[in-house]
């Protein structure tokens, strides 16, 4: 009886890890199984986004695409935990600062990469439509250095 309880004991131990790693196995997604849904209210209206992992209006990281049409413009504004961008197709132009300045915005194509401390303001805009993935930790929210152009305040 002792060995039997024994070997339990180590075949426990031993495949419990194993299956808390199944558990937060990683998954894959093709694109066509991507679920776009509108862009939450604060974001401005036509940009639509996907959650590929985690979940945005929750604490812990997540990733999501935002994809918006050509001239989408969002205003100077900043999110209370880091974000890291990565443009998937398109043109994005982003900006550091207060006010939205077309001509002091960089413009980041297909493959373009960048690093947002949080709190920092920023502000961005597109000349094509474009698909951003954002990295981040949740929950995610935008404060507007301007609560006027909030589009969630505009009802």
């Amino acid at each position: 009886m002792r060995p039997l309880i024994l070997m339990t004991a180590l075949l426990l131990s031993t495949s419990a890890p194993l299956l808390a790693q199944d558990q937060k196995a990683g998954h894959a997604m093709r694109a066509d199984q991507l679920q776009w849904k509108p862009a939450p209210p604060a974001v401005p209206k036509g940009a639509q986004i996907a959650v590929l992992s985690g979940d945005p209006n929750k604490q812990g990281p997540f990733t999501m695409r935002l994809k918006t049409p050509a001239g989408f413009k969002i205003a100077a504004h900043s999110h209370p935990t880091a974000e890291r961008l990565t443009i998937i197709s398109g043109d994005f132009h982003l900006g550091m600062g207060d006010k939205l300045d077309e001509a002091k915005a960089e413009k980041l194509s297909s493959g373009g990469f960048a690093e947002l401390p949080a709190n920092t303001n920023h502000y961005a805009f597109t000349s094509t439509e474009t698909v951003v993935q954002i990295d981040s930790v949740g929950p995610f929210a935008i404060k507007y250095v301007n609560p006027a152009d909030d589009p969630s305040k505009s009802h």
